[in-house]
């Protein structure tokens, strides 16, 4: 790979020791890294080669073929690196033994950070991801809806919709676009568009992204702002600007220095740089500010509070009265219609905040209400509320291809909801000689090849709780 000497100069030109040989390190293979998701039950195995700042990651030997591999479509773990899931562990600082908050990812497709953040906030937090590009926007609602988390909201649209909201969120957090030096050992594409002038076009870019997300937060809250890129300008003096515009205060990050990751370079703000060589994982930047506490509230209290929890109070058609046995009994909220199709509306703890999460729970087709595959993938799912049928890997690569599919004769008639692993894996109308197959079309395996090598490459390095 022959990476830029304009990005050598500049880089190698702070002379920040652990930047030092950043060429060669780059030359280097990348890791590679899952994160089990705790929603699904699933934690990383004893003796795994576990990443130190994430409970839930985990390395691997080698790159599977992931897409073969029936517990990465169930949610049961997301293909992260794992210098990205250092998020975990901020979060785990800043909300510890806190209430629930209100949490907006600005910048959130694919969603792995989203859903590393699902796992690390209190449990009741609203989750808000927002993702510009539509395309990516609809990339991350399928990741989501498979992680499973009912309080999550996705929107697709410009920053600036956040600003003209007012002051919304506890915690908002901002892997901004920028100019991806820190990915160049895994996309040569990343190498391929560098140059001086994206680093000012995406600089820019941040500058207004931050802009607008600073009206977003609540007084006492904290911002997040994160890259994949190595230079100062997109780093740094972005952090150095919030902090220099709003007042901004620097949060330092506990334990960080004990895992080789690197501080700020030239600055008094508390910085996390990750570098290939120093740690395993990509490059990455990530620095947490608190906006200044004007009205004494705090992470998880500000705003007004629900005496009690709110309620759907749209104008809508009533639900098929059988549609709540299917969702888990703890669950408090409201089951409305839209049209055709049937919504489980969790109810939340604020009665000032303007985004309400939803989980789609099926659809009226004639007499009967066929269930979706968001509630088959929801932990708001009551799998007693169904007939359950195991199926082995073939199976499950067919059904995950959107193939009709054969269940045992023994099989219940009707629909059935298929597991692998004992997970959940979606619904099948089983007529007897086959089973119609209600996995959604445009999630489907397309390739016909490989795939029975794969089998349970990532599940043996997880534990059941």
């Amino acid at each position: 790979m022959n990476l830029p000497q304009e990005f050598l100069n500049e880089i190698e030109g702070y002379g920040f020791g652990p930047l030092n040989g950043i060429g060669a390190a780059l030359q280097t293979p990348p890791s590679v890294s899952v994160r089990f998701n705790a929603g699904k039950g699933l934690l990383t195995a004893p003796g795994a080669d576990a990443v130190p700042w994430c409970g839930a990651g985990c390395y691997l030997d080698e790159r599977p073929a992931f897409t073969f591999d029936p517990l990465l479509h169930q949610g049961g773990y997301y293909v992260q690196d794992a210098s990205s899931m250092f998020i975990t562990h901020v979060l785990r600082q800043i909300t510890a033994g806190g209430a629930p908050v209100r949490y907006l990812d600005a910048c959130a497709a694919p969603g792995g950070k989203t859903t590393a953040a699902i796992d690390s906030l209190p449990e009741g937090s609203v989750v808000v991801a927002n993702e510009f590009v539509p395309s990516r926007a609809a990339i991350l609602r399928e990741n989501l809806v498979k992680w499973g988390y009912p309080l999550c909201c996705v929107t697709q649209g410009d920053t600036g919709r956040f600003a003209a909201d007012g002051a919304v969120f506890d915690i908002i957090a901002a892997d901004v676009p920028c100019s991806g030096e820190g990915m160049m050992r895994k996309d040569e594409e990343a190498v391929r568009q560098w140059s001086g002038a994206l680093v000012q076009r995406c600089a820019e870019r941040q500058r207004e992204i931050v802009d607008n997300l600073w009206h977003a937060l609540l007084p006492g809250g904290y911002f997040i702002y994160s890259t994949c890129t190595f230079n100062r300008v997109e780093n740094e003096e972005m952090v150095e600007y919030m902090m220099r515009a709003y007042g901004a205060e620097s949060v330092e990050i506990d334990g960080a220095d004990g895992w080789g990751i690197a501080g700020g370079i030239d600055t008094g703000a508390h910085c996390c740089r990750f570098i290939p060589g120093q740690v395993r994982g990509e490059g990455l930047f990530m620095a947490v500010l608190r906006k200044p506490v004007t009205d004494g509230a705090g992470v998880g209290g500000n705003g007004k509070r629900a005496r009690k929890k709110e309620r759907v109070t749209a104008s809508v058609c009533k639900a098929p009265k059988d549609v709540r046995g299917w969702l888990d009994y703890a669950f408090d909220g409201d089951v409305v219609m839209r049209g055709d199709s049937v919504f489980a509306c969790p109810a939340i703890a604020w009665t000032d905040f303007p985004y309400r999460p939803e989980v789609e729970v099926g659809t009226v087709k004639g007499k009967d209400v066929i269930p979706s595959h968001t509630l088959a993938m929801s932990r708001l799912l009551n799998t007693g509320a169904f007939s359950r049928v195991e199926v082995d890997y073939a199976t499950a690569i067919s059904y995950l291809r959107c193939e009709a599919v054969s269940l045992d004769a023994g099989a219940p008639r009707g629909v059935v909801l298929l597991t692998y692993g004992g997970i959940p894996l979606g619904f099948a109308k089983n007529l007897g000689n086959r089973a119609n197959n209600l996995y959604p079309k445009q999630w489907r395996i397309l390739s016909q090849h490989g795939g029975d090598e794969v089998g349970d490459a990532v599940a043996k390095f997880a534990v059941r709780r």
